[in-house]
């Protein structure tokens, strides 16, 4: 799978990630994917909501995954952190 479709969502502002999300389908992407870990996952829920609802009214959740992923602490052992991956495509 190309990684060029993916936006990966973080500490910015939500807008930063909408932005991302309709240049993607912009330049020609059928479908974008949204990841996000732990407390940045709603932010990639409302980046995906609010590409739906006021940019691209046309663009459809098509699948959402979620998963637990394990993480290296700075005390060498592991935590769990939950995450998510939100595809969005578009209807014809």
């Amino acid at each position: 799978m190309a990684e060029d479709n993916v936006v990966f969502v973080g500490n910015k502002e939500v807008m930063n990630y909408v932005l991302a999300v309709t240049t993607q389908f912009n330049e020609g992407s059928d479908e974008v994917i949204l990841k996000a870990r732990g407390r940045a996952i709603s932010t990639a829920v409302d980046a995906a909501e609010i590409v739906r609802n006021r940019f691209l009214t046309g663009a459809d959740i098509s699948d959402i995954t979620t998963d637990t992923e394990k993480i290296e602490t700075d005390e060498g052992g592991t935590t769990n952190v939950s995450a998510i991956s939100i595809t969005l495509g578009m209807s014809e």
